[in-house]
Parts: C-alpha cells; sequence; structure tokens
C-alpha cells in the first residue's frame, strides 16, 4: 500500500490531471518532472503492478526523496537523472517504446525554494545559484556579473515579460562595478532601487524581483529551450490515445504549450482535452499557494506518427 504523503508537500492540482491523464491499469507513465513524487504516487496507485512509472528529474535530492515515497508502490518504478529534454534516452534505456501518459509539472518545488543554498527564493539570502542540476556549470551569478547591459535587459525582458529590464539591466551594471553581486538580497536590494520600491513593498500581488529572478532561472536552466524540445518530440513516443499534460506557472511556458497543442490539433496529431487551461479551485489555492499560478493543459495523441 503506498505511504500517504507527508503534509509539506503537496502536488498542484491532482483531481485534474488524474481526471484528465486518465492513468488506467496496466498504463506507462513518464513523468518527466518527478519531483517528490506527488503526482507519480498518485498515477502509481491507478496503473498497479502491470504498469510502469518512469520518472525523471535533474535533481538529486529530488530524486533520492521520490525513491524513497515509490518504494511501496507495485508498479514498476524507473527512476532516473535526466533533464526532460533527454526523454527519449530514458525510455530507450528502459525498455519502453511508448508511453499512455506523459506528465510535466514545470514549477520551481517548494523544497527547492526553501533551500537558501540554492539560491531561487528572493526571499531568504543565498547564492546566486539557481541550478536545477548542480552538474552544470551555469549559475546566475555568472549572468548577473558577467553579461553586458543589453544581453541582460533582453534576458530579463524575454524570459519575464519585465517592462522595466532596461532600468533593472542598467542598475545591475553600475553596481557590480563597485562589488560583485553574489547573493539573492544583494541582487533583491539593486532591483528594488532600480524599481524605486521597497523590498517589502505590498503595492503589487507579486514581490518586486520576482520577474528578474524568474528570468535568470530560466535562463540559468535553459527551461524555454527544454520545453520546446520536449513538445516536439513528445508524440513519437506517445501511443494512440496516449495523453500529454502540462503544468505551467507562466505565460510563457504556457503560450509554447498552447500554440504546440492547436498546430498539432490543425495537424490531426492532436485533440486537445482542455479548451481552456485549468486552473486551481479556491479551496485549492487557499490550502496550497503555488497553485495559483498553475495552469493544466492536456491534449490525447489521435494518429500514428
Amino acid at each position: 500500500m503506498v505511504a500517504e504523503q507527508e503534509p509539506t508537500h503537496v502536488p498542484v492540482l491532482p483531481g485534474p490531471v488524474m481526471e484528465l491523464t486518465g492513468p488506467q491499469p496496466g498504463d506507462v507513465v513518464l513523468d518527466v518532472t518527478v519531483g517528490l513524487a506527488g503526482h507519480a504516487l498518485l498515477m502509481a496507485e491507478r496503473i498497479g503492478s502491470d504498469g510502469v512509472l518512469i520518472g525523471l528529474d535533474v535533481d538529486a535530492c529530488n530524486l533520492a526523496e521520490a525513491e524513497r515515497r515509490l518504494a511501496g508502490v507495485s508498479c514498476r518504478v524507473v527512476l532516473d537523472r535526466r533533464n526532460f529534454v533527454a526523454f527519449e534516452d530514458a525510455l530507450d534505456d528502459a525498455g519502453i517504446d511508448g508511453v499512455d501518459v506523459l506528465l510535466a509539472d514545470l514549477g520551481v518545488s517548494s523544497v527547492q525554494l526553501d533551500d537558501a543554498s540554492r539560491g531561487f527564493s528572493f526571499r531568504r539570502d543565498g547564492p546566486l545559484d539557481m541550478r536545477m542540476d548542480d552538474r552544470s556549470d551555469k549559475k546566475a551569478i555568472d549572468l548577473v556579473n558577467a553579461l553586458r547591459e543589453d544581453d541582460l535587459s533582453d534576458l530579463i525582458y524575454f524570459n519575464s515579460q519585465e517592462r522595466l529590464s532596461r532600468r533593472i539591466a542598467k542598475r545591475i551594471c553600475q553596481a557590480r562595478r563597485d562589488k560583485r553581486i553574489s547573493s539573492t538580497l544583494e541582487l533583491v536590494d539593486v532591483v528594488c532601487k532600480a524599481l524605486n520600491v521597497s523590498p517589502d513593498s505590498r503595492k503589487s500581488k507579486i514581490h518586486p524581483a520576482t520577474r528578474v529572478f524568474q528570468a535568470l532561472r530560466i535562463a540559468v536552466n535553459d527551461e524555454l529551450d527544454a520545453l520546446s524540445a520536449l513538445l516536439e518530440r513528445a508524440p513519437e513516443r506517445l501511443n494512440r490515445g496516449g495523453r500529454i499534460g502540462v503544468i505551467a506557472f507562466h505565460s510563457l511556458e504556457d503560450g509554447l504549450v498552447k500554440r504546440d497543442f492547436r498546430k498539432r490539433k490543425t495537424e490531426g496529431e492532436y485533440e486537445i482535452i482542455t479548451k481552456r487551461p485549468v486552473i486551481a479551485e479556491p479551496d485549492e489555492r487557499e490550502l496550497n499557494p503555488r497553485s495559483r499560478s498553475a495552469k493544466l493543459r492536456v491534449a490525447r495523441r489521435v494518429v500514428e506518427v
């Protein structure tokens, strides 16, 4: 029997994910962002002893915790430390040709945000790291301190739609001439000074540094390119009738998913299950603030490629 999940980890949109991706006994499920196995545990219960669950994650800590949580399930479990851009290699190594359910939850986990040493949070002081995969050489500190002003401005704008990106980039470049920007709260201070607001400002619903941190995290982890590659190649490994579900947390991700699903619907590859993105109900948003920005889209593969 599957152990109960700890209250500190609650997967977003669990009901809609299970209903709309519809895992069945004996299915092959590919969770390309297994994280702490919140969705994976629910999937494992559905697919049973004849099913196969493959979970990918680049974060070694996440993968170790997922392994612990999934230890009691009856299905075959394969956990692999890979970026989901290499999901086909993971399937080949597991001896799997096609999958019935493919799920991608693109959010940063609460554990990653809560660990100040990872550098994801603008509310906790830590090194400017932001790597999902600690084997990578690219860190946020390098981008902040080495990029030319125009390149930094473009990075912030195109990865977050921050309309004041030029002002922020200029202030960052001014600040780093005096002292290398090395911590998260140092960067927060610079961004807030550029915007002429307090870090504790409540004028906006989001923290003043939210978009800058998002932009850097996306760049450090090549998130949009990886998502584009996943969407491009997913149909090749989805079984006929197989479903792909993607949970996005900002408009850039959601836009990529929406356009891909619509394109493939036009080409006759997909049937779109979610005519508009599914969002959390008020009760879930109250209990799990992380769910407030989550948007789920699901499509079904309807033809052989």
